[in-house]
């Protein structure tokens, strides 16, 4: 049995899911990795390294239209698994291709049990659900934080092949928020910001401490919709799931649908002024006091740690 993995990637950079995602489905047979976009000349390179690669597939010139799920169909044919990240891409790009094969699609995908078995969360990820897929194609959404990524040392083929399609959807503008810090979905730390902090400017300091530990920032819902933090820093049900090694929650009281984007973390210090909040009495760590002192506090002992960037 054949993967079909497609690719995330954004400004001719792969994604760091992509190598996870490989991880996951490493076990269910040979896998083809497919690159759909513009500049991905680079992404093709770096994806051809990645350990279980048969080959490295690439469409040039089709956007991220409904033209992508034309493409995908035309290449699921020859493969029994079609697998992309659980992303925002992959989330609605997959149900589409799903609807034009006429199958179910497995989504959320943080176990792989058997050929055909698949473990993902439900109810807020309160719950675990075995799924038991017998239909003859399966179309899977992994959530890469679950897994390791791939290793590298590969040198797959890259073969470009040329497929046409006609789109009937055009992309007019794309909307990004520029940022140097580690992707917040697979980030190994991550330190998050509640509306706790009270303003946009006091957000300045989880960015700063974020800064100093190499981290991604991430922020709750509550201080995404006050205007504090930008959409995509939002962790949770309906954010992002992250599984950092490292998580540093602020001014967080921890509310179910928090909770729910969070519980992969491997360490959790949690930072606030209520003994008595979810996530205090969840964390591995917990500091309690004024974040506006504590935060001060422990950026000058990174400093003197020599972490100051």
């Amino acid at each position: 049995m054949s993967v079909l993995v497609i690719a995330d990637h954004d400004l001719g950079v792969l994604s760091p899911a992509t190598a996870r995602v490989v991880g996951a489905v490493a076990e269910l047979g040979p896998i083809d990795l497919l690159v759909i976009g513009q500049n991905t000349d680079t992404v093709a390179t770096d994806a051809a390294r990645l350990a279980g690669i048969r080959k490295v597939l690439v469409v040039k010139g089709v956007s991220a239209t409904d033209s992508d799920v034309s493409v995908i169909q035309s290449l699921a044919t020859e493969h029994q698994y079609v697998v992309q990240s659980a992303g925002s891409v992959g989330k609605d790009r997959l149900p589409r291709l799903a609807a034009k094969l006429d199958l179910m699609p497995v989504t959320d995908v943080v176990k792989i049990l058997g050929p055909n078995r698949f473990e993902r969360p439900i109810y807020a990820g309160n719950a675990l659900q075995t799924v038991t897929d017998d239909q003859p194609r399966h179309i899977l959404t992994i959530r890469a934080s679950a897994f390791r990524a791939a290793a590298t040392g590969n040198n797959a083929p890259i073969e470009v092949i040329d497929i046409s399609v006609v789109s009937a959807a055009k992309l007019i503008a794309a909307h990004r928020t520029e940022s140097d810090t580690p992707d917040l979905a697979t980030a190994q730390i991550v330190v998050g910001g509640g509306v706790a902090l009270g303003s946009a400017e006091n957000f300045h300091l989880i960015e700063a401490l974020a800064k100093r530990l190499g981290a991604a920032i991430g922020a709750t819902r509550a201080a995404v919709d006050a205007g504090y933090a930008p959409n995509d820093w939002q962790v949770g049900q309906t954010g992002k799931i992250i599984a950092p090694d490292l998580y540093i929650a602020i001014g967080i009281s921890g509310a179910l649908q928090h909770l729910a984007g969070i519980q992969g973390a491997k360490k959790i210090v949690a930072i606030n002024t209520d003994p008595e909040a979810p996530l205090v009495k969840l964390a591995d760590v917990a500091l309690i006091g004024d974040l506006f002192e504590i935060i001060p506090q422990l950026m000058t002992e990174l400093d003197k740690a020599g972490l100051k960037r």
